[in-house]
């Protein structure tokens, strides 16, 4: 439907710096498919595997959107991964990722425990590999803000 002037229609999610979308911290699955909907891009489908990744390998998840960031986690156990749209790379962020085997490759001394893996457009997606990190991650104790 074309909008004319004078007639409003939803506007879509503002995209905050790098790209990222700006959606209303919720809970459920409703503000985290708001999210990878208005994600840009490439990374869009990239938001699609991974949520359909975590949701078929970890059946009780628990979905949010904090700090304009979809999150996943385990009832009573906290958050155990999130990711983060940047300009040229889509952040994947295990907040137990020092525990995984292998060791996701992002993180530094002051992140502690935390652990990541950038992903950018022309890199070769390893979803076997990311299924070991998901549920190797649902199975440690998460953060817990």
């Amino acid at each position: 439907m074309a909008k004319t002037q004078g007639q409003s229609t939803k506007a879509a999610p503002v995209l905050l710096s790098g790209g990222n979308p700006q959606i209303a911290k919720g809970d459920g699955d409703a503000p985290v498919q708001a999210y990878i909907a208005a994600m840009p891009g490439w990374k869009r489908g990239l938001g699609e595997r991974l949520h359909a990744l975590i949701e078929h390998n970890v059946p009780d998840v628990r979905k949010a959107v904090r700090w304009n960031s979809p999150f996943y986690g385990i009832e009573g156990q906290g958050w155990f991964v999130s990711f983060h749209v940047f300009t040229h790379y889509l952040k994947v962020t295990f907040f137990s990722g020092i525990s995984l085997q292998p060791i996701p490759p992002g993180g530094t001394a002051k992140s502690k425990d935390v652990r990541w893996i950038d992903i950018r457009e022309d890199d070769q997606f390893d979803e076997a590999r990311m299924v070991e990190w998901i549920t190797q991650a649902a199975a440690l104790p998460g953060w817990i803000p």
